[in-house]
Parts: C-alpha cells; structure tokens; sequence
C-alpha cells in the first residue's frame, strides 16, 4: 500500500490537498489532525466521495515522542505499506510585533512548523531511502522567503524550512527523492478569515486572495512523476505579490 501523509489534513489547504491528491493519485492518504477530528473526518468523507481510500492518523507534530509512537504503530498495524509521499503542511500563527512576543509565542510556532518539519520527516526518511523513491513537499509561506511584519517567528520557522529544503533536496536525490517547498501567498482559509482582504487584495497583482485548491494543484503536480526533476526548489503561489 503506497500511502501519502498529510500532516494538518483535517481544514484548510491541508484539506485540500487531500481531496486533490486522492482524486489526482492512487496513494492512500493519511490525514493527520491534532485535536479536531470531526474535521479530520469531514476530509477523510471527501477522500472516499473520490473513490480513493484512507485512514485519520492524530499526533501532535511539535511532540517528537507522539509523532514516534503514532508512526511506529502505523508501521506495526501496515507492514507491507510504504510512505511515499509527505506533505508537511502543520503550522500555526501566533502573530505579534518582536519586541512584545512572549517566548511561548515563539517556541509554539517555531516547534510546530519546524519542529514538526523534523519530527516526521526525519521518522520517515530511512524507510524513504530503502525505498528508493519519496516526493516530500514542505508548506512553507510567502512570510519564510520575503518576511512578513508582524510575523518574524513565523517568518522564521518557514524561512528555515526553505533552507531546510535545499539542504535534503541535495542528500537525497540520487535515491530519486526530490524535497521542494511551495509558498502560498493569501490564500482563502481558516488562518486567514479575519484579515481585510478588501483591502490587501490591492496589494496583489492579480487582484484576489488564492483558494486552496489553487495550491493544492501544485502539490498534487510536486508529487507526481511529472515532476520527477524538480528538486530544492520553492515555488511561489502568491498572485504575484511577491517572487
């Protein structure tokens, strides 16, 4: 059972790359949630409405033993399964000037975004390499390559994914594993709800927040044989504010 993973699958862009990738792939998909799983179930409805199959995998992506012991279960439970793909899409906000942020501010992003970053990629990455074929996509943001006011933790986590991301890219390619980064601009969703697009629509190009399916278009793209030589690359979805 070739399986794609999907950490932060349950709402959002995370959500709708699962759709995607289950209508686009044959991959199971396992949709990761932390603490909502009646959303988590709501996705997981539009993975079998696809035809496709899958399964709700809950840990936290900031907690390495969690993310350990739900990982090493699952390979328990699916021995004959392989996870081929990762989308390390979990990430939160907790927005706030520098000078004021509180250091649970801090650790909170950086330990979701890129702590989770390594606490399943890293899990992950000895089987990938037996395996001799892996796509991983990292959800990084347009804040981690231009920085964004206001966002300098955020701005931080993702920024380090980017390099992270080149880094891998370069160790693990001749295993045919390609590492890329896709940076969502303002895209429609839960983490941006409350942000006046009326007005920072102006500010855009193309004149319009994105919608997640735009963005998961591209990761289903990544993660297919299509795009088996792009590698290390960050690829911006921003509507052209900023590239």
């Amino acid at each position: 059972m070739k399986s794609a993973l999907i950490t932060g699958g349950s709402r959002g862009i995370g959500k709708a790359i699962c759709d995607k990738l289950s209508q686009d792939s044959n991959y199971h998909i396992i949709i990761n949630y932390k603490s909502n799983k009646e959303a988590a179930k709501e996705t997981l409805k539009l993975v079998y409405e696809n035809g496709n199959t899958g399964e709700l995998l809950q840990f936290d992506v900031a907690n390495a033993d969690d993310v350990k012991s739900k990982l090493d279960t699952w390979h328990e439970n699916n021995k004959d399964a392989i996870i081929e793909v990762i989308v390390n899409n979990a990430g939160i906000t907790k927005d706030g000037l520098f000078m004021w942020m509180p250091k649970e501010d801090w650790d909170s992003v950086i330990n979701t975004s890129l702590g989770g970053f390594f606490n399943v990629t890293n899990n992950l990455m000895q089987k990938m390499l037996r395996n001799r074929y892996g796509r991983i996509v990292n959800m990084v943001s347009v804040s981690g390559v231009k920085g964004t006011a206001g966002q300098t933790n955020y701005s931080a986590a993702k920024g380090a994914i980017v390099a992270a991301t080149k880094a891998l890219a370069q160790e693990v390619g001749k295993r045919k594993i390609t590492v890329n980064a896709v940076a969502p601009g303002f895209i429609k969703s839960d983490m941006t709800a409350n942000l006046d697009e009326k007005e920072l629509k102006k500010m855009i190009p193309i004149n319009r927040f994105g919608e997640a399916d735009e963005v998961a278009d591209l990761v289903s793209f990544l993660i297919s044989k299509k795009a088996a030589y792009i590698t290390g690359e960050v690829i911006n979805i921003n509507g052209g504010i900023y590239s």
